[in-house]
């Protein structure tokens, strides 16, 4: 099931050179399995449903846990969207299955170790390790409900929309008065006539309206008590018994709560994330993976910004973002060397450093130590200006390494272009 209408209200994508790039951001995405189990702890109603990472769990699960449904849904689980209408790489279409229970089995073992392509994934695609084998509801009508993080209200915004499912983007663009916003005071927490708007919204037509209501305001709990950034339901839905059920669970935590939501930070699935982006958290660096052929190593985001920019002004595309931060040690300098070049399409790295409180000298010498250790094999062009710049300057210059010096930011930017694409 899509569940893009998130992305496409509050986030974009950024395109590089004409190339597909998804914007990367830092906050703790789970799947939708751990994503529902949350909800059924808080009251909110889900399918019965049971992870599986093997054919032997798969079979296991059948027995135990659904022994007198004649259909389940299998659904395939990576962390993006789209899934219902993705392409395995193997041939198979669609991440999302509803099949009779003898022939789960056959399905959930065509997806498991594949890799998953969706429109949220890029070509790369994802492979999946887990399906969720879930009851087959009787669905009557699907809706859209979403909780996220607003700047214009600063506070939570609830939006909704009378109908719900697959290509939900296509119908907010074609039909935007369907989708409606209701902010939420943060203070006085959500009341009972916001939920009412909510529900209005959402337009139920066999749910309860009351038990609606209360199940609105579930939701919105568990956004505030866990420290949601997103939540996100696609489709919420009314079932034949009359019930409001969340179908499906896409959920995302402020990574900088996670010292009070250790339970939740357990969920983190590395494997799904960007290798890169992995090893730049343990090393403390703030690095978002792009899909350029320029790296970056800056100091400051403002300036790790700027670099970018004058990369591209210049015809390039960058490869990264990467501040090392103002107070970076040496060795976090060598770890963010071993990270770029980790990256195979990186043909040149440049390096913008401004001292201020960071020095350039520390720079310097980090650069010279991750030289001799990642045997670098792209050229590698250096600007440095600030506290301690003639040092640094001279720790390069007398290291004997290969790496091309620029005096000003315009002049690094064009070097390094000029080294990427010779």
């Amino acid at each position: 099931m899509v569940r893009g209408l998130f992305n496409k209200l509050v986030s974009r994508s950024l395109s590089v050179a004409g190339r597909w790039q998804q914007q990367q951001l830092r906050r703790l995405n789970i799947h939708e399995y751990q994503g529902a189990e949350l909800m059924s702890k808080h009251g909110i109603n889900v399918p019965k449903g049971v992870a599986v990472g093997s054919v032997e769990e798969v079979r296991k699960a059948i027995q135990d846990v659904f022994p007198n449904e004649s259909e389940l849904v299998v659904k395939s689980q990576i962390l993006a969207g789209g899934r219902g209408l993705g392409t395995f790489k193997s041939g198979l279409k669609g991440g999302v299955h509803i099949v009779k229970a003898d022939q789960v089995e056959d399905i959930a073992g065509k997806m498991l170790g594949q890799i998953l392509v969706t429109k949220q994934t890029g070509p790369q695609g994802k492979v999946v390790s887990k399906v969720y084998l879930c009851q087959k509801l009787s669905l009557v009508n699907e809706m859209y409900f979403a909780i996220t993080l607003d700047r214009k209200t600063a506070g939570p915004l609830i939006i909704a929309c009378r109908k719900g499912g697959t290509s939900i983007e296509d119908l907010a663009e074609k039909f935007p008065d369907m989708i409606i916003k209701v902010p939420i005071d943060v203070f006085k927490g959500i009341t009972d006539e916001d939920a009412a708007k909510v529900v209005d919204g959402l337009a139920p037509k066999v749910a309860d309206r009351n038990a609606s209501i209360e199940q609105v305001k579930k939701l919105y709990k568990l956004f505030c008590e866990c420290d949601c950034t997103q939540l996100e339901i696609n489709p919420i839905a009314e079932t034949a018994d009359n019930q409001l059920v969340a179908a499906d669970a896409k959920l995302n935590f402020d990574d900088n709560a996670a010292f009070r939501q250790k339970e939740i930070f357990t969920y983190r699935d590395p494997t799904q994330e960007d290798p890169r982006e992995v090893a730049a958290a343990k090393a403390d660096l703030n690095y978002i993976g792009l899909d350029g052929d320029i790296g970056c190593m800056v100091n400051g985001a403002g300036l790790a910004m700027a670099t970018m920019d004058i990369i591209k002004l210049h015809g390039g595309t960058p490869a990264n973002f990467l501040d090392v931060g103002g107070n970076a040690s040496e060795g976090q300098v060598v770890e963010a060397f071993k990270i770029l070049t980790s990256d195979d399409k990186v043909k040149a790295i440049m390096v913008n450093i401004f001292g201020g409180i960071m020095k350039c000298d520390v720079i310097a010498s980090g650069i010279v130590n991750a030289a001799k250790q990642v045997q670098l094999k792209v050229p590698v062009i250096v600007r440095l200006e600030g506290t301690n710049v003639d040092q640094g300057k001279r720790i390069l210059k007398e290291s004997g390494l290969p790496l091309i010096t620029a005096e000003d930011l315009d002049d690094a930017a064009e070097k390094a272009v000029k080294a990427a694409y010779k």
